[in-house]
C-alpha cells in the first residue's frame, strides 16, 4: 500500500493561489494514478482532479477545470495541485489518494485505494 502525505494547505484570499503536495512512499510511484478530493463541512467528499499513472491522462470536476492544475514528478514520488483564482466555496480539506498498482483512475473514488490524512484550504473573501 502506498502512504501519502499532504502539504501546502492553508489561508489564502479569493483570487489567490496555493500549491498543494502529495509525498508517496513505500512502492512504486509511477506504478500509480493519482488523485485529489476534497471535503467541505457538512458536505460529502468529492472528487477534484485525477492523474493516471502514466501520467498523460487528467481528469477534472468541472468546479475547477480552467483554475487548477494536477501534475505528478515521479523521480521524486510526489503529485502537485497547482490552484489558481481561488474561491471562497473551494474552502475543505483536500485530500490526496493513489489508485491500485497499474490500474486506471477517475472520478469515482472506489478507483482509488489509498489515502492521505488531509490538509486543510481556506480561501477567504
Amino acid at each position: 500500500q502506498v502512504q501519502l502525505v499532504e502539504s501546502g494547505g492553508g489561508l489564502v484570499q479569493a483570487g489567490g493561489s496555493l500549491r498543494l503536495s502529495c509525498a508517496a512512499s513505500g512502492r512504486t510511484f509511477s506504478d500509480y494514478g493519482m488523485g485529489w478530493f476534497r471535503q467541505a463541512p457538512g458536505k460529502e467528499r468529492e472528487f477534484v482532479a485525477a492523474i493516471t499513472w502514466g501520467g498523460i491522462i487528467t481528469f477534472y470536476a468541472d468546479s475547477v477545470k480552467g483554475r487548477w492544475t494536477i501534475s505528478r514528478d515521479n523521480a521524486k514520488n510526489t503529485m502537485y495541485l497547482q490552484m489558481n483564482s481561488l474561491k471562497p466555496e473551494d474552502t475543505a480539506v483536500y485530500y490526496c489518494a493513489a489508485g491500485r498498482q497499474l490500474s486506471s483512475v477517475g472520478p469515482n473514488p472506489d478507483t482509488f485505494h489509498s489515502w492521505g490524512q488531509g490538509t486543510q484550504v481556506t480561501v477567504s473573501a
